[in-house]
C-alpha cells in the first residue's frame, strides 16, 4: 500500500539544534520557512504541514499563497483554525492557494481556541464541525445554505474555485469524544500523534469504526518526529544531544505557549512520556525525550535505517496511510531522512486513494 510522506514546515518558532535553546537564525521568518519548504519540495515528499500559532511564529495562511508559486511537486497541508477566518472569504483564499498550486492543496483543520477567546468543548467543535461543512460545500462550488449556531448564511459559492472543482482532503486531529465524532463526521485524514505501534493500531481502528457508522471512509495518519542516523548508537546520541541543554522549566514554559496544551491528546503525550523507560524509550525506537519541550506530538522515531524503515512499516500495518515527520534541525534532518529512509518506503499523494 502506497503510504504519503509527508515534511513539517516550522512556522512556529519550532526549529532547534538542542531544544530550549533560542537560535535567531532558525527562528520562524520568510527565509528560513521558506528554505524548510523548498528542501521539502526538492527532496520528493509528498506534503508539507503549514501550522498555525497566534503566538509564535508567522501566519499561515499568508506564507502559503506566497510559497505556492515557488514549489515544483510538493502538496502544502495549510492548517486553518476554525472560526478565526470568515468562512466565505477563507474559502476564497484556499481555492485560490489551490489554483496557485495546480490542485496540490490539503487542508489542516484546527479545533482549538481563537486567540482572545475561550469557548467550552461542545460549542468550539459544534462551530468546528459547522466551518469544515460551509468550507466543503463552498469549496465543492455549492450553494451553501446553513443554519446553525454560530453560522447563518445563505450563500452561493464564490466564482474562484479548486482546480478539481471540489473541496481538497481535510486532515483532522483530536482525542476528546467531541473530536472523534468531528473527525468520524467531517474528516478525510484522521491525525493521530506519536503513541506505541499497538495503541496507534487501537485508535485506527476506533476511529475507522466512528466513520463507517456514518457511512465514510476514513484514513489515518501520524504526526511524529524522527532521528535517523546510519547507526542506531548515533541516532540515539543525536536524541540526547538535542536535550542535553533543555531544563525542566524551559520544558514546561515552551509546553505552556500552545493553544492547546490542556488537551486530551497533550495529556496522552505526557502519559507516554510518563511510562518510558529511564532512557525516555516507551518501546523500541519510540523515544518519548523530545515531549519535554513540545506540548503536542511528543515522540521520535530514533534508528538507523532499517530500525526507521521497519517501524515506518509497522505503523502502516497497524493501519496508518499517511505520516508527517519533522527533525531537528529541519532541513538538516529531512535531508537525512530523504537519503536513507525515503527511497525505501513506496509512497504518494494520499488524495489519491480518498
Amino acid at each position: 500500500m502506497t503510504i504519503e510522506v509527508s515534511w513539517f514546515g516550522a512556522l512556529c518558532d519550532d526549529d532547534y539544534e538542542f531544544l530550549g535553546v533560542s537560535d535567531p537564525a532558525l527562528k520562524s521568518s520568510w527565509p528560513h520557512c521558506r528554505d524548510i519548504v523548498q528542501t521539502a519540495d526538492r527532496l520528493g515528499f509528498d506534503n508539507i504541514l503549514l501550522p498555525s500559532g497566534y503566538s509564535l511564529g508567522i501566519d499561515t495562511v499568508s506564507f502559503a499563497s506566497a510559497i505556492a508559486p515557488t514549489v515544483d511537486q510538493i502538496q502544502l497541508l495549510v492548517a486553518v483554525r476554525m472560526g478565526e477566518m470568515w468562512v466565505p472569504q477563507l474559502a476564497r483564499q484556499l481555492a485560490t492557494i489551490d489554483q496557485m498550486l495546480d490542485g496540490r492543496l490539503t487542508i489542516n483543520i484546527i479545533s482549538s481556541d481563537i486567540p482572545g477567546e475561550s469557548l467550552e468543548s461542545a460549542p468550539r467543535y459544534q462551530r468546528t464541525i459547522e466551518w469544515m461543512q460551509a468550507l466543503r460545500t463552498l469549496l465543492n462550488n455549492e450553494k451553501l445554505e446553513i443554519h446553525g449556531e454560530f453560522l447563518e448564511l445563505d450563500l452561493e459559492p464564490p466564482r474562484i474555485s479548486t482546480v478539481s472543482g471540489t473541496c481538497p482532503p481535510m486532515y483532522f486531529g483530536g482525542f476528546s469524544e467531541a473530536a472523534k465524532d468531528v473527525a468520524a463526521r467531517e474528516a478525510d485524514v484522521f491525525l493521530t500523534w506519536p503513541d506505541t505501534v499497538a495503541s496507534v493500531g487501537a485508535t485506527a481502528a476506533e476511529m475507522q469504526d466512528r466513520a463507517a457508522e456514518h457511512g465514510r471512509n476514513l484514513a489515518i495518519g501520524l504526526r511524529s518526529h524522527v532521528i535517523v542516523r546510519e547507526t542506531e548508537e548515533e541516532a540515539r546520541a543525536a536524541a540526547d544531544r538535542l536535550i542535553s541543554k533543555l531544563d525542566a522549566e524551559t520544558g514546561a514554559a515552551i509546553r505552556g505557549k500552545s493553544l492547546d496544551a490542556a488537551s486530551v491528546g497533550v495529556q496522552r503525550q505526557a502519559a507516554l512520556r510518563d511510562s518510558a523507560s529511564d532512557d525516555g524509550y516507551a518501546e523500541p525506537n519510540l523515544w518519548t525525550g523530545i515531549g519535554k519541550a513540545r506540548s503536542g506530538a511528543g515522540a521520535a522515531i530514533v534508528g538507523n535505517p532499517d530500525q526507521v524503515t521497519e517501524k515506518i512499516e509497522a505503523y502502516q500495518d497497524a493501519g496508518v496511510s499517511a505520516f508527517i515527520f519533522s527533525g531537528y534541525t529541519h532541513i538538516a534532518e529531512a535531508a537525512r531522512f530523504a537519503e536513507l529512509v525515503l527511497p525505501r518506503l513506496d509512497h504518494g499523494r494520499l488524495r489519491a486513494s480518498l
